[in-house]
């Protein structure tokens, strides 16, 4: 794991108390401002064929995936989590029409996909959108993330969120992805942002780097 990014993330969690809090969540924004700004350099040293190759189609881990996969994934499971999962609101693909925009043929976070289904979702999507998607995505959790209180990080979810979440169809029924759900509803508020709100940020953006190493 990135280092500076790893010691950040670790700094941030340990300001996970009712003292410091206020600090935990500017350590967490600066971490998430960070790593935004890695997945923008993308755009400046990648060709658009670059965003649908998988040079690792055959590993096992986090870059046997596409660049553009990874930046769908990360802000689906952001989106689905905060809006469908915490606040019961409209998620940030649906309102503001960027589904279409990106001209995605899912709403799921796409572990169901696998190797060749990953390329060739990749290869259809519009990037400009997806990084608006991106950017729109990490405005709207920002914003929530400021708005929490200490008290907050305690919120657990029940058999009704889990409902919700499969009624609105965002996770795919299939045994790569569907564990999401339990995974997710089984965590209170401050469970979730460890992961996926931050680590989970992490690990795709590194994968999304090594990727981008072999290509270069």
């Amino acid at each position: 794991m990135n280092r500076e990014w790893s010691e950040k993330n670790k700094q941030m969690q340990s300001l996970f108390k009712k003292a410091s809090f206020a600090e935990g969540i500017v350590e967490l924004i600066d971490l998430r401002n960070i790593l935004m700004a890695e997945m923008m350099s993308w755009r400046k040293e990648l060709s658009s064929d670059d965003y649908s190759m998988i040079p690792y189609i055959n590993a096992d881990g986090y870059h046997s995936k596409t660049i553009a996969y990874s930046i769908w994934h990360i802000m689906r499971i952001e989106d689905i989590v905060v809006n469908t999962l915490i606040l019961n609101q409209e998620e940030v693909l649906f309102a503001d029409s960027y589904l279409k925009k990106i001209n995605s043929p899912i709403i799921t976070t796409g572990n169901e996909l696998a190797k060749g289904e990953i390329a060739e979702f990749s290869k259809g999507l519009n990037l400009e959108a997806l990084y608006m998607y991106a950017e729109a995505v990490k405005q709207n959790t920002d914003a929530w993330l400021k708005s929490i209180l200490f008290d907050d990080l305690k919120i657990k979810f029940s058999e009704d969120d889990k409902d919700r979440i499969r009624e609105n169809k965002v996770v795919s029924t299939a045994e790569e992805a569907v564990w999401l759900i339990d995974f997710w509803c089984g965590k209170d508020i401050k469970g979730l942002i460890r992961m996926p709100l931050s680590r989970h940020w992490i690990m795709h953006i590194e994968a999304a780097n090594r990727i981008k190493s072999k290509l270069q």
